[in-house]
């Protein structure tokens, strides 16, 4: 397969040939042109818990945005309950400027899809038919102009070689009549051990000890990272596992970002 160029956002067809699905966390993919058998299948309104487990179980980032609005895909089977095989999770935006910025609408006018999951058991073409499905329930249920979402198109990996997380390049989107919108400023990430990033908002609670601090410590130390030393300040230790390597800095083009918008 081509190497995506990270920097237009080209997409290799052998890319659109393959669905990306999910299973604890571990990608997989399913062939394009499996046909789905829509009978099958229901797209409706999810309660935070549920969505939330699913999102924890089987997403790449172990985390979970702050949800406005949550719509799960369930699988139907005569004698059998309905089985959860997706979730789409309509959030918050990390920042109150980016949905003016996107969607030219004030921030409560505007959400972002913030995740998007399908189990491995959904055949290929799932993501067009659950994401319409829930776009009509979040406009139904929230007083939205419009949503944006983000790919990031580099891949992670770990400290020792294994990629844990795939490059993104919005071909879902693209194909639910998704605008690309450009892509967000560039930025350098700090990286665990384990490949995953630690968010700036995360680090700006240990340094400032704001509301959270103990969460945020908690997600380094379960990582690996060592402990604080006495009278050591926050900001201290964040730069001592700097230079330790246990934060390795990736320098990131930016992410690409998508609209959908409709006042």
């Amino acid at each position: 397969m081509r190497n995506l160029n990270v920097n237009t956002g080209e997409v290799p067809a052998s890319i659109t040939e393959r669905c990306l699905r999910w299973n604890g966390r571990r990608h997989g993919y399913r062939p394009a042109g499996e046909p789905l058998d829509t009978k099958r299948y229901s797209v409706e309104p999810l309660d935070q818990s549920r969505a939330k487990a699913f999102v924890l179980e089987h997403h790449y980032s172990r985390s979970y945005p702050a949800a406005r609005f949550r719509a799960g895909m369930f699988e139907h089977r005569a004698f059998n309950k309905p089985q959860l095989v997706g979730v789409a999770v309509f959030s918050v935006p990390m920042t109150q400027s980016l949905v003016p910025k996107y969607l030219g609408t004030p921030p409560a006018k505007g959400v972002e899809l913030g995740r998007f999951v399908l189990d491995q058991s959904v055949p290929g073409n799932g993501e067009s038919w659950a994401l319409a499905r829930a776009f009509r329930l979040v406009r139904a249920a929230l007083d939205i102009d419009g949503i944006v979402s983000f790919c990031d198109p580099v891949a992670r990996y770990d400290q020792a070689g294994h990629e844990v997380k795939r490059s993104h390049t919005g071909v879902i989107y693209r194909s639910h009549n998704a605008q690309h919108a450009g892509r967000t400023l560039p930025r350098t990430l700090l990286l665990m051990p384990n490949g995953l990033s630690v968010s700036d908002r995360t680090l700006s609670k240990i340094r400032n000890g704001e509301q959270g601090y103990d969460y945020a410590v908690r997600q380094l130390l379960d990582a690996g990272a060592s402990s604080r030393c006495l009278a050591e300040e926050p900001r201290d230790w964040i730069a001592r596992l700097r230079r330790e390597g246990f934060l390795r800095p990736l320098r990131h083009p930016g992410n690409l970002a998508f609209i959908w918008k409709w006042a």
